[in-house]
């Protein structure tokens, strides 16, 4: 037997040797599971303060007081303003406080069917204090509220002669507001919505001392917000 058989010879038997073990080391690794899929569930709880902008219409009736309807009309227009508030949810279920400031410029007016005046009337500015429940699908969530309102209202007596001022008024009334909005959470910390309110202001009897009248004025209010809110705190919660 030659050398350069003998030197294969050796290496086969190492070969065969070796075989075994390096079976069982491939047969001893781990096997290692793929990452489970994460998915994320918005959650609705925390402090957030935001901005909104809309329209509305105010419906104003004037009643002389012993004299007869003078008429009505709608005052139209639009609304700019914030909200601050607080959410927990529980399960799908969410729960706030909400305190709303707007500037106003709902304004109209009608010609009075007793005198040769015109009778005109302004919501300057409203507040709602409210409470909300709501249902969320994830980052979706439709709530509806309900609560306190007060609105900042001025009223006017002109000449439908002359267009000159003859009396003015000026109040602040307190009443009741309930409302629907639908929320979009479209990144972690921010959503954006559409809400509906309807106000209605309690009966109140506004004296214009240089006419002079008083008059017994009935309001409410129909308007339609967009939000957009910025909430502090988690934005998502991690479900495996």
């Amino acid at each position: 037997m030659n050398k350069n058989m003998l030197l294969a010879a050796v290496s086969l038997v190492a070969i065969s040797a070796t075989a075994p073990a390096l079976a069982a080391d491939l047969a001893a690794r781990p096997y290692t599971k793929a990452p489970a899929m994460i998915a994320t569930v918005y959650d609705w709880s925390g402090f957030y303060i935001g901005i909104n902008g809309g329209g509305g219409s105010s419906h104003s009736t004037w009643d002389l007081v012993g004299g007869g309807r003078e008429g009505s009309h709608d005052a139209t227009g639009g609304t700019v303003g914030g909200q601050i508030g607080y959410r927990w949810q529980s399960g799908q279920w969410v729960f706030g406080v909400e305190g709303q400031g707007n500037w106003a410029d709902f304004s109209g007016d009608n010609v009075s069917a007793l005198f040769a005046t015109r009778n005109r009337s302004k919501i300057d500015s409203f507040g709602l204090i409210t409470g909300q429940i709501g249902y969320a699908w994830n980052n979706v969530l439709l709530y509806v509220k309900g609560g306190a309102a007060v609105a900042g209202t001025k009223y006017e007596v002109s000449s439908t002669a002359t267009g000159a001022l003859l009396a003015s008024n000026s109040q602040t009334r307190w009443g009741g507001t309930v409302g629907a909005g639908l929320e979009y959470g479209f990144a972690p910390n921010w959503s954006v919505g559409v809400e509906y309110n309807h106000i209605f202001l309690q009966d109140k009897d506004v004296t214009f001392a240089l006419v002079p009248s008083t008059d017994r004025i009935r309001q409410d209010v129909d308007m339609g917000l967009v939000r957009l809110n910025y909430k502090f705190g988690g934005p998502v919660l991690a479900k495996y």
